[in-house]
């Protein structure tokens, strides 16, 4: 392997003036680097990165600098000694550039969009650096851009590269904003949320939607300035919106199902620990359906996580949301999950749910039989609902539920 990667770097120093044997050398080189860290370790010890890199710098054949770029992601994508060298200021600013120019082609913008993601990925210093340089800036220019050119009505037809290359830009994004989380890059990233939400209510299909939702989800995360700056733009509507017509359309197909899980997961992003984006969210009553998306028969164990945990998270410290699961049969769903599912998160989430709903539940039922025909007050017994008068014997099994989880618990704590 030495050897070989010696002799194509030798190729490539040689044959400047031959670009199909440089693009082939390339090739070989990134095919021999691909999954073996130690291959590209090796190739950055004997100046071989620092030559792709200024290859693809300064070379004027678009073959040679597509394939030196492509070949640059490859080693620092399986090798963060790659990575880190490559992390420089110059090379963000050439990027920067890249991107910005009308006569660069689709493919050298792609490649360049590439690199920048293998570079910020799970890594603070290629976060800051996509910043400083003005890469996040021209991304976002990018994302804003690129789908107004495609004139996106997505048929059945493959996508472009147009759409590729937006693909590629929502990634890189993501990858700015997220693990680690980027506090100041999840800010500068929420000035796409104004056209996410239009894009959102236009295009409701998952070609477009998913990954927007990707970017929205990341860039809201744990960042209450992120999740009020998207509830203010509408963003925390357009979802619910979308999401309730999802579920409205299900009727057994499950790429819909599938789809509506990745709406159910920004949702969850948007509101969690934010009680001002739960209180406005409840008006659109999408407990109940998320109920109803739960007792789709397609879901997998982590959609049906997803689907809970995010009613934890719509009826923490929110009545109107956890009125709204009782009367949805919430109640009975949650207490059959925890019966049935051997999964410790899912019934972690479920018992999460019956926690929050215990006060309210508690009420109704102290409710139910102050009207009840047998108590003092002698209220006619229409007085209340079907599902409500069913609240009690649900709670009594709730009750039962959580005391064997609490005393289960209670074993655990003592045993470690």
């Amino acid at each position: 392997m030495k050897t070989d990667l010696h002799l194509l770097l030798e190729c490539l120093k040689f044959q400047m003036g031959n670009p199909d044997s440089q693009k082939g050398a390339l090739v070989t080189i990134y095919s021999i680097c691909q999954d073996n860290s130690d291959a590209c370790e090796y190739f950055r010890e004997v100046g071989g990165l620092m030559f792709v890199s200024n290859l693809a710098k300064s070379c004027t054949h678009s073959i040679v600098k597509e394939a030196s770029l492509f070949t640059l992601g490859v080693l620092a994508e399986n090798n963060v000694y790659c990575q880190q060298t490559l992390c420089t200021l110059e090379l963000f600013e050439d990027f920067c550039a890249t991107l910005s120019k009308e006569d660069s082609s689709l493919n050298l913008k792609r490649m360049s969009v590439y690199v920048l993601l293998v570079l910020v990925s799970n890594n603070k210093c290629g976060q800051n650096l996509a910043r400083e340089s003005g890469c996040i800036d021209m991304l976002l220019l990018l994302f804003r851009e690129i789908l107004i050119k495609c004139n996106m009505h997505l048929s059945s037809k493959a996508p472009g590269e147009l759409y590729q290359l937006w693909t590629s830009v929502c990634s890189a994004l993501c990858a700015c904003v997220n693990n680690p989380q980027n506090d100041e890059n999840q800010k500068l990233c929420s000035s796409a949320f104004p056209q996410a939400k239009d894009w959102l209510q236009k295009y409701a299909q998952p070609e477009i939607a998913r990954p927007i939702c990707s970017l929205v989800g990341l860039t809201v995360a744990n960042n209450s300035f992120a999740q009020g700056y998207f509830s203010s733009v509408g963003g925390l509507d357009a979802i619910a919106e979308v999401l309730i017509q999802l579920v409205a359309d299900l009727q057994g197909n499950q790429s819909n199902s599938k789809f509506a899980v990745v709406m159910t997961k920004t949702l969850d992003a948007c509101i969690t620990d934010n009680a001002i984006c739960v209180k406005r969210l409840s008006k659109h009553k999408i407990t109940s359906s998320l109920i109803k998306l739960l007792s789709h028969e397609t879901l997998d164990p982590a959609d049906r996580f997803s689907i809970v945990l995010t009613l934890g998270h719509c009826t923490e410290n929110c009545e109107a949301n956890q009125y709204e699961l009782l009367k949805s049969n919430g109640l009975p769903l949650m207490i059959q999950l925890l019966a049935e599912s051997q999964d410790d998160e899912l019934n972690k989430a479920a018992t999460f749910v019956l926690q929050n709903c215990r006060q309210i539940t508690e009420r109704v039922f102290a409710s139910v039989k102050q009207h009840s025909p047998d108590s003092k007050e002698g209220s006619p017994p229409d007085l209340m609902t079907a599902t409500e008068k069913r609240i009690d014997e649900y709670w009594i099994k709730a009750k039962h539920m959580l005391h064997k989880i609490e005393s289960l618990q209670r074993l655990h704590s003592k045993a470690s």
